[in-house]
């Protein structure tokens, strides 16, 4: 995992004033801190783990709402506005240098040095906002991804026709389990290799999906699926104002896809200060954008090929549970496996600041702060306990009462889109350069950042009316 904020001292810890020069001892980096060994391999590894995740399932259905024109334009822009905004931010890390500056810990470090003020309330709310919904979205999609094996071992076994009907809630129970148990993992950051293992699920759950789109294209199943210019045809697929609606609810799948700045700053803090991090960092969100894009692009526009109009939300299972069954399982097992480390991934910076926060609060307090010695060198802390015991329980039971895949995923995207991808890096990258008002620049991030903020709007709106009317109709018990 990144070398996220759990274990950092107080931000009032001291900072040599020489950037990059390192201590006598070459144990701890110029800050005072556990020396950082992140490489760029590392850094666009956690990128691919953050944001290759549950996000590319739904781009196949995305991509039929929107069509083969505006689908794949859609994805390249947001890709490219990513990227864009990322080396922005990436330059916040050290403050008011991006390279000799103070470091800045977390993306909240880095609007209270850039903005101060109100902004560090509104970015910490949008931020750790995002991180619960992501949380509780990888909860809903490892559920999916388990039962699909367990359906597609129970047709193999019983026959087609078998009522191999699972529902989603052991399986929910069991990835709280296991997120449980890894969470109380106080160094987390030091397991980096499970990033690794994690990005290479994703690529070969994305590759498996892109094969089976591909023979599903050539099969003559594939060969009759039907696809149009401007996706879902108004009056044949859907009404006007279903069509209006998943248009916008495809917008937040897209952005939800590419969601990973309000972990970048934290990523960036993993990398060792040999060379400047921000010129790694942009190096490392070149080679991880580049990379996921790629794979959006492939898995969203042959999926949308070989299922036409009719695309289901999360493209993996629209293959059906029959043959070949094992590598649709394995294709699933990889989803959870991914799932269960960018789970931790995404969770670390909640634990982090909670922690961090309640002991500044209250410095006294042996429940919070003591350490009990148990076994080599782990510790068992009882606040760490009860409190990451008790969010992982909580995400879950959200989860159990919204297991509703595309909806949820468009709802988070639309909600972290705007204010955590476009409007804080821009912002504090204005603030920096101390840019003049109503200049054409100027002028260019303000209208890409209100362009962004509608797309935002209207994303978060076609998401609660797809979360109301499923509500209306869900049945709990049967398998989504």
């Amino acid at each position: 995992m990144s070398n996220f904020s759990v274990q950092n001292p107080p931000r009032d810890a001291p900072e040599a004033e020489a950037g990059h020069s390192g201590t006598k001892d070459g144990l701890l980096d110029d800050d005072g801190r556990e020396k950082r060994t992140g490489t760029v391999v590392t850094a666009s590894a956690h990128i691919i783990t953050a944001v290759i995740g549950s996000g590319v399932l739904s781009l196949a259905w995305a991509i039929a709402q929107l069509g083969w024109v505006a689908g794949p334009v859609v994805l390249l822009l947001f890709s490219f506005i990513t990227y864009y905004t990322s080396t922005l931010l990436a330059d916040s890390y050290r403050w008011p240098d991006p390279v000799n500056g103070r470091r800045n810990y977390t993306y909240m470090d880095a609007v209270r040095a850039g903005l101060g003020g109100r902004s560090v309330q509104l970015c910490g709310l949008a931020q750790y906002a995002n991180l619960v919904g992501v949380t509780i979205g990888y909860t809903i999609t490892a559920s999916i991804s388990m039962v699909a094996v367990k359906r597609s071992n129970c047709f193999h076994k019983h026959g087609h026709d078998a009522p191999c009907h699972t529902s989603n809630y052991p399986f929910m129970l069991l990835f709280m389990c296991i997120q449980i148990v890894l969470s109380q993992i106080p160094n987390f950051h030091k397991l980096s290799w499970l990033s690794i293992v994690a990005a290479i699920m994703s690529f070969a759950y994305s590759f498996i999906g892109v094969g089976l789109s591909i023979a599903r294209v050539a099969s003559a199943e594939g060969r009759h699926a039907r696809t149009t210019l401007d996706g879902v045809t108004v009056g044949v697929d859907v009404t006007s104002s279903e069509k209006l609606w998943r248009v916008f609810q495809a917008l937040g799948n897209i952005a939800f896809a590419y969601a990973y700045s309000s972990v970048l700053i934290e990523i960036q803090d993993t990398l060792k200060s040999t060379t400047p991090e921000n010129k790694v960092m942009k190096k490392a969100t070149l080679i991880g954008i580049t990379t996921t894009t790629l794979f959006y692009v492939l898995c969203g526009c042959i999926g949308y090929a070989a299922f036409g109009n009719d695309a289901p939300g999360n493209f993996l299972t629209g293959f059906g549970f029959y043959e070949p069954f094992w590598l649709i399982n394995f294709a699933n097992v990889c989803i959870a496996v991914h799932l269960v480390s960018a789970y931790q991934v995404f969770v670390q910076p909640t634990f982090g600041f909670v922690e961090q926060w309640c002991a500044k609060k209250w410095p006294e307090s042996g429940f919070i702060t003591r350490e009990i010695p148990m076994f080599r060198d782990y510790n068992v802390n009882l606040f760490r306990l009860v409190w990451r015991t008790a969010y992982v329980i909580v995400t879950s039971v959200v989860a159990m009462i919204f297991p509703f895949f595309n909806d949820f995923l468009g709802l988070i995207g639309a909600i972290s889109f705007w204010p955590l991808t476009v409007f804080f890096p821009v912002e504090m990258y204005i603030a920096r350069s101390h840019m003049k008002k109503f200049s054409s620049k100027w002028i260019a991030l303000k209208a890409l950042s209100l362009g962004c903020l509608a797309i935002s709007l209207v994303s978060a709106a076609g998401s609660v009316e797809g979360l109301v009317k499923d509500l209306k109709t869900y049945k709990p018990f049967q398998s989504r």
